[in-house]
């Protein structure tokens, strides 16, 4: 195995650690994606050859620095550059949140959680594929259930490469979820539909028929009505992909129940909003809804929206108790 050792310098404020843990759902792995607290690990398909991508933090929230160390059978400066460049994409070391948070410590709702993950940037797929399959997956089941059939998927499906007696394992191409076939996906416990509509896209993007990375250059209105188009893609899995894989700012899936649910916890006294509520009340947010929807999600991950709930709830006992 040849290795290669490059830097990365993200724009500030990044923090690494925030970043890296929203990347694996604040587990320690999420699908491809892997992290023990202090390293980042990606198993990428670059050019054609796999190799892993490790990432440290060397700096500090305000003057973030990455190592990246790259692994691999044969490494050329192409090859490194991008694998450096994909993991940079990963981890969105190249966002600006100065914009967003301009908006965001101006508004009673977002300060006390945006104050709190300060330097959270908003991680990436490495390919829209990725994304449509991890979304597809994850559709109307619990948060549980959904991490498990992604380490299934990619345990049983990725390709593997190991170093230093551990195997890391690639995101499944979509050839191999074809070859897979619906068979392969119910074996691993996806139900019928699922398997049917993950196949469907997995065998048209193999085919050439469908181009994902090709959203890239679309506007979001495009990009939305292309997606829906799919079969077994609609409103809520089109919105989760222009933040998770596309990088847009302005993503919203007002019909996620978890969000509905966190928003009101938030700013309805814990009765869950309707969808055409949250976009209402989204409106002043534009265009950083996708910001606000990972920082609500990050918030409720880590742990810190209870914590919020709980300090703020305390302090309305004590009022009351002072008033009577």
């Amino acid at each position: 195995m040849e290795q290669a050792s490059v830097t990365l310098t993200p724009v500030p404020p990044y923090d690494f650690n925030l970043t890296a843990l929203s990347a694996v759902h604040f587990r320690d792995q999420h699908a491809a994606n892997r992290f023990d607290g202090a390293v980042f690990c990606r198993l990428l398909d670059v050019r054609g050859e796999l190799c892993l991508a490790r990432a440290r933090s060397l700096g500090t929230l305000d003057s973030p620095q990455l190592e990246i160390v790259i692994t691999g059978p044969y490494l050329d400066d192409a090859t490194v550059a991008a694998a450096k460049q994909r993991l940079a994409w990963i981890l969105d070391a190249e966002s600006d949140l100065s914009p967003f948070y301009v908006i965001a410590l101006q508004d009673p709702v977002l300060v006390p959680i945006v104050s709190g993950l300060r330097g959270l940037h908003l991680p990436h797929t490495a390919s829209v594929f990725e994304a449509l399959v991890l979304a597809i997956l994850g559709q109307q089941i619990s948060s549980h259930i959904a991490y498990l059939l992604r380490t299934r998927l990619t345990e049983t499906f990725g390709a593997p490469m190991k170093i230093d007696g551990v195997t890391y394992r690639a995101f499944p191409h979509p050839e191999a979820l074809v070859a897979a076939g619906t068979e392969g996906l119910r074996a691993i416990r996806f139900s019928a539909r699922k398997s049917e509509y993950i196949i469907d896209i997995s065998a048209a993007v193999a085919s050439g028929k469908l181009e994902p990375e090709g959203l890239h250059h679309q506007p979001d209105e495009e990009v939305i009505r292309i997606l829906t188009g799919i079969r077994g893609v609609g409103l809520w899995t089109a919105n989760w992909l222009l933040i998770s894989s596309l990088g847009r700012s302005n993503g919203f899936p007002s019909g996620d129940l978890a969000l509905l649910r966190t928003l009101g916890t938030l700013v309805n006294k814990g009765k869950p909003l309707q969808p055409e509520e949250a976009v209402q009340f989204s409106g002043h947010w534009s265009p950083f809804c996708s910001y606000v929807t990972a920082y609500l999600f990050a918030a409720v991950r880590s742990g810190r929206l209870a914590e919020l709930t709980s300090n703020q709830a305390s302090s309305d006992s004590l009022t009351a108790r002072k008033a009577g």
